[in-house]
């Protein structure tokens, strides 16, 4: 596969997510993604690609610190239908931390955590899927 970047004004824009456990989150993000995960490069990192080589590269780094408060930066994922994405990611191994979708603007969303307890949202955007 050949690997095409997502280029910022005067780069390559990638994306690091901070972990404990490298095999654990490739498997997690490469599955919520439906990105592929690249062999461990060694050095505390792991590089995730979209599938089509085409996008923005995702870098794990292995950190021994643990997560204590909330992200100042996190991923939104924007999915047609929002209880079909939040069941899937949770089946790989994230923690729901809303009760009930968040709702403004007519946009609905939940607040998730990858396994290192990361937050980030699916979201769904005004129009779709009314909620069961």
């Amino acid at each position: 596969m050949r690997r095409i970047p997502h280029p910022y004004r005067n780069g390559e824009l990638v994306i690091v997510i901070d972990c404990s456990d490298l095999d654990r989150s490739a498997r997690f993000w490469a599955g919520a993604l439906g990105y592929a995960a690249g062999a461990p490069a060694g050095g505390g990192y792991r590089s995730l690609i979209p599938e089509s080589g085409a996008g923005v590269e995702v870098l794990l780094q292995q950190v021994d610190d643990e997560k204590h408060e909330k992200n100042r930066l996190h991923l939104d994922l924007r999915t047609a239908d929002l209880a079909a994405e939040v069941s899937r990611i949770l089946g790989l191994g994230a923690a729901l931390l809303t009760s009930r979708p968040v709702q403004e603007d007519g946009w609905r969303w939940h607040v998730l955590a990858d396994p290192d307890g990361n937050e980030f949202c699916v979201l769904q955007p005004p129009g779709g899927p009314a909620p069961a």
